[in-house]
């Protein structure tokens, strides 16, 4: 269990984001001098210097948002001149892309925080610039809106398995269609019938509660509060739920830590959204109670099936359920390990997962509970007291990552280890890195009070 305890106070990170950002300066002009982008979107490292792997082009938004992210914390023009570029010249691809179900990672990487950083007055208004922009998200909110599946009771966004396949990650795209939507904008079907995105964008999230998470009731033999399941999978002729499964966890009935993260973090912003809309709004779709409720069921179940299953130094290994775990002793009473010889940590997920209990933490705040956001503020002091740090924290200038340890996928065998018969270790992600990146710019805005980190603002 993650050791709350000994979180120590916000304010003493500040010396390590610092180290951070003058670390991430040296490794994007590293990536953007050396990377070969003919070779197509950066994913992660292999022995220090990042790589790719064909499968999907997910992690390419990252790669320029960790650039306009910098420009963000630190106000280099450098920084904000490269991730805007190649923004404009290399995403449009990613706005129209109708295979996947990652435009929320993306696509508000890189066009929704350089909106965002214009509204906030940190880059100069272009009118023009911003109509570009918010073109983007209409469109890329509407295109992934568009890849449906119906079931019993409800929708989702399908993953890219195909219209039966419902994944914990996707939540976070969802995160396009609730900034189209407030732009304005509908989904146009068949016999010029609009589809509110809102209303997908609800659908999808209530199927991921449903679906993806358990609470402990006794939905099958391995039901535990706060486990998720990587992928459900649906009968695309009636549309009913047949199973968990997994893509990149070790079963369905156990608990892919990444895969958990998403859902930690999606749920928690997705809870500061809903402020933002009117009681009428919402009526229609269920109403604010219901969706809330259902919102924060599924948030603090998973943050807390979280603390529960992560080592005391807040990083987790790759999966609850590893086979080998087991051979690593009593693992959850004292730090992780990512030079064991049996399973790897996953530093990425602690990444995603750490954002959602700030947020988690600021929900409670604001509701007045100064216990329950006492504990989810501390569990994301503790997991980013360990990120941004070594052993986790990348500090030499050679290596293109900025937070190491980091697994893509450890079923398939992709992620490099350097010592045969060990587990992976050593490398970075671009979506761990995006997602620390993220992180420090929250936080460093809490400790200097600076206006309040949004995906929607």
């Amino acid at each position: 269990m993650i050791d709350l305890k000994s979180a120590p106070e916000l304010k003493s990170l500040e010396p390590q984001l610092n180290q951070f950002f003058n670390l991430a300066k040296t490794k994007i002009n590293a990536i953007d001098a050396e990377y070969d982008d003919a070779k197509g979107s950066p994913v992660f490292t292999v022995e220090g210097k990042y790589t790719t792997r064909g499968w999907t082009e997910w992690t390419e938004g990252f790669r320029y948002g960790i650039s306009v992210l910098h420009f963000d914390a630190t106000g280099d023009e450098e920084s904000l001149a490269s991730g805007r570029k190649r923004t404009v010249d290399k995403m449009a691809n990613h706005v129209s892309h109708i295979g996947v179900h990652d435009h929320g990672f993306n696509n508000l990487s890189t066009y929704g925080n350089l909106r965002r950083l214009m509204l906030e007055g940190r880059i100069p208004e272009n009118v023009w610039e911003r109509n570009f922009y918010e073109l983007a998200i209409k469109v890329s909110g509407a295109v992934q809106a568009a890849r449906w599946t119906n079931r019993q009771g409800g929708g989702f966004i399908h993953s890219f398995n195909g219209p039966h396949s419902l994944f914990v990650d996707t939540i976070r795209s969802c995160r396009i269609l609730m900034v189209a939507h407030r732009l304005g904008h509908v989904l146009m079907g068949e016999g010029d019938k609009p589809i509110n995105l809102l209303d997908r964008a609800l659908q999808h999230i209530e199927s991921t509660a449903k679906y993806s998470v358990f609470y402990g009731e006794g939905r099958d033999s391995y039901d535990e509060r706060g486990r998720t399941t990587h992928e459900a999978i649906f009968n695309t002729k009636d549309g009913a739920y047949r199973c968990p499964n997994s893509q990149q966890g070790y079963t369905g009935f156990s608990t892919w830590t990444r895969g958990q993260s998403w859902a930690i973090v999606g749920f928690a912003e997705e809870l500061e959204l809903l402020k933002e809309f009117s009681d009428e709004e919402l009526a229609e779709f269920g109403g604010r109670e219901a969706i809330e409720g259902m919102m924060l069921k599924a948030a603090t179940a998973t943050a807390d099936h979280c603390i529960e299953n992560t080592p005391v130094c807040g990083i987790p290994y790759w999966d609850t359920g590893a086979p080998k775990l087991h051979l690593l002793g009593d693992y959850m009473d004292r730090p992780a390990d990512p030079y064991n010889a049996y399973e790897p940590v996953d530093s990425s997920a602690a990444a995603i997962s750490a954002q959602g209990m700030f947020r988690l933490g600021k929900y409670f705040e604001a509701k007045g509970d100064a216990t329950s956001a006492e504990k989810y503020t501390k569990a994301g002091i503790k997991m980013a007291s360990s990120l941004f740090s070594e052993p986790y924290l990348s500090t030499d200038p050679k290596h293109h990552g900025l937070i190491l340890h980091s697994i893509y996928h450890e079923p398939n065998g992709w992620d490099h280890k350097p010592e045969a018969g060990k587990a992976a270790r050593g490398e970075s992600s671009m979506w761990g890195d995006y997602h620390a990146m993220e992180l420090a710019v929250y936080l460093q805005r809490l400790i200097n009070e600076k206006p309040y980190y949004t995906f929607f603002a």
